[in-house]
This record gives structure tokens, C-alpha cells and sequence, in this order.
């Protein structure tokens, strides 16, 4: 059991390293090459594809009555969450996107109280309170001068981190009904049906011609990483992990962001998000770093 755990663990490390790449890369074709909710259409039919592909291979049904939360969580989890990112993020800054996912731990911890009684330990309230403290001190010194940040963008990513944390509450317990691949491909399936009226215009008005290789390959990490191996690994874990835990590995992904805004200002020499970097963001980011590993961490079993 603890192998499995340590497992798990590795995969909520996994699964944040990419999608604290992600926000870069997928930053980085939008809107110039490709809209976002044309970006949102290509990642969930593509990864889609992959999961119901593996899903030929298990032989599970889906009681009837489960069909209805699983089509929330496609609604939730799919649908709500990947269109709104990718709009927040296609409007404001990667870093800025980043932070405002640091407040999924919260909201998971409040949702995972009422839906699931989930205790809420000593452990995570102080690795929330630091990783929070790390998550503020970003927003007061995210914005750069240039103004990347945007309001109504951080409004959608905010949204859309609310809308993920309720997600991964309430398809906890269908995890530990059914196999995790069945359950993730009906929710993609369920995610693209609500998604398509949304994506289905912008994709077809894309000018696919103008695609460069890193286009094709920006657009295929997010589908095969960023969402396939991602959800795979996040699915994984909640079959040994509390919703919290899985939800408090979002705390990486700014430190991954600011790593990675690092390389492609300095190593790079892209110079619009070099201003973006100071000593106060380093310290932010070795606190939510610390956050993860508190809200991660078993308390200490007393002695008898």
C-alpha cells in the first residue's frame, strides 16, 4: 500500500511538471495560429480518442444512474474547466494563470468537508496557509509592466479552478466504483458533446495551412501530455490519494511556470518576460513548494 501511495505521489509530480510547462507552451501559439476554443476542440477529441481506444479493452458497464454525475463531471471537469483556461490564458500571462490555480487546494479542501466529510487536518491547513502565503506574494508582484495581466482573463482562470476542484470531489467516488480509464472516458466523452457547440466554429475557421512544426508540436504536447498523460496520472492517484493531496500538487505549477518563463527569457533571450522574474518570485515559489510537501506530508502516528 505505501508503494502505491509513493506512486501516486510521483504521478501528482508528474502530472503538475506538464502543466506547469503547459501554460508556456500552449501560450505560445495562441491567438496567432490557433483560438482557444479551436485549441480546447483539438485537445479533447484528441485525447479523447486515446482514452476510449484503452477503454475498448475494459469490460465494465456504467450503471444508468451513475451516467448523470458522470455527465457533470464531463460538464465540470471537461467542458467549463478547458475552455475557460484556455481562455484565461490566451488573455493574461502564463505566470498570473499559474498562480491563481494555487487556489484549487482550497476550494477542494472546502468542497471535500461538505460533499465527502473529509477531515481537514493541522497538516494541510498550515501547508495551505504557507502555499497561500506563496501564492500571494506572486499575485502582488505577478503583474508585469508591460500589463500581460488581465482581469477578465484571471476571472476565467479562477472560474475554471473552482470549477476543477468541484470536479475532483465529486468524481472521487465513481473512481472507487468503477475502473479510473472507464470512468475518464465518459467524462471526456460527455466533456466533448457539452464542448462542441463552443469549439466547433473556431476550429473550423482555423487556417490549419499556416502551421509551423512547433505549432504541431505545441498542439500535440497538450494533447498527448498535457491531457492524456496528465488526467492519466491524476486518475491514478485518486485511487490512493484524498482529493485534497491531488488537488494541493497544483501548488508546483507556478515554481514549474516560473522555471520555464526563466529559460525562455534568459537562456532564450526572449526579453517580454524577463521583467516578469525577481528574488520575491523565487521566495514565492520555495513556498508553495513547501506548501505541497505539508499538505502531502502523514502526521506522525502517536506512541502507546
Amino acid at each position: 500500500m505505501k508503494n502505491n501511495i509513493f506512486k501516486a505521489h510521483l504521478a501528482l509530480l508528474g502530472a503538475n511538471v506538464i502543466y506547469g510547462a503547459n501554460y508556456l507552451i500552449a501560450k505560445g501559439i495562441m491567438p496567432n495560429k490557433i483560438g482557444p476554443s479551436a485549441f480546447v476542440f483539438l485537445r479533447i477529441i484528441g485525447a479523447g480518442i486515446l482514452f476510449w481506444i484503452i477503454k475498448s479493452f475494459i469490460k465494465e458497464r456504467i450503471a444508468k444512474k451513475d451516467l448523470l454525475r458522470l455527465m457533470l463531471c464531463g460538464i465540470l471537469g471537461v467542458t467549463t474547466n478547458q475552455l475557460l483556461f484556455f481562455h484565461g490564458l490566451n488573455l493574461t500571462s502564463p505566470i498570473d494563470a499559474s498562480i491563481i490555480i494555487t487556489s484549487i487546494p482550497v476550494m477542494v479542501l472546502v468542497f471535500s468537508a461538505i460533499i465527502l466529510k473529509e477531515k481537514i487536518t493541522t497538516n494541510k491547513l498550515i501547508g495551505i496557509t504557507v502555499g497561500g502565503i506563496g501564492a500571494i506574494l506572486l499575485v502582488w508582484y505577478g503583474k508585469s509592466a508591460a500589463g500581460t495581466s488581465s482581469t477578465i482573463g484571471n476571472l476565467f482562470v479562477f472560474i475554471n479552478a473552482c470549477s476543477y476542484a468541484l470536479y475532483l470531489v465529486i468524481v472521487k467516488p465513481m473512481m472507487k466504483k468503477y475502473n479510473a480509464l472507464n470512468v475518464i472516458s465518459w467524462v471526456f466523452l460527455f466533456g466533448f458533446v457539452f464542448m462542441f457547440p463552443f469549439g466547433i466554429g473556431d476550429f473550423l475557421a482555423t487556417d490549419f495551412s499556416a502551421f509551423d512544426l512547433n505549432t504541431y508540436l505545441a498542439v500535440g504536447f497538450v494533447v498527448v501530455f498535457t491531457t492524456f498523460f496528465a488526467y492519466l496520472f491524476n486518475i491514478y492517484a485518486l485511487n490512493y490519494v484524498s482529493p485534497s493531496v491531488t488537488g494541493s500538487y497544483v501548488y508546483l505549477q507556478p515554481a514549474v511556470s516560473f522555471i520555464m518563463v526563466s529559460i525562455y527569457a534568459y537562456v532564450l533571450m526572449h526579453n517580454e518576460y524577463a521583467q516578469d522574474i525577481n528574488l520575491i518570485k523565487i521566495l514565492s515559489c520555495l513556498l508553495v513548494v513547501s506548501g505541497v510537501y505539508l499538505i502531502s506530508r502523514k502526521p506522525k502516528s502517536k506512541l502507546t
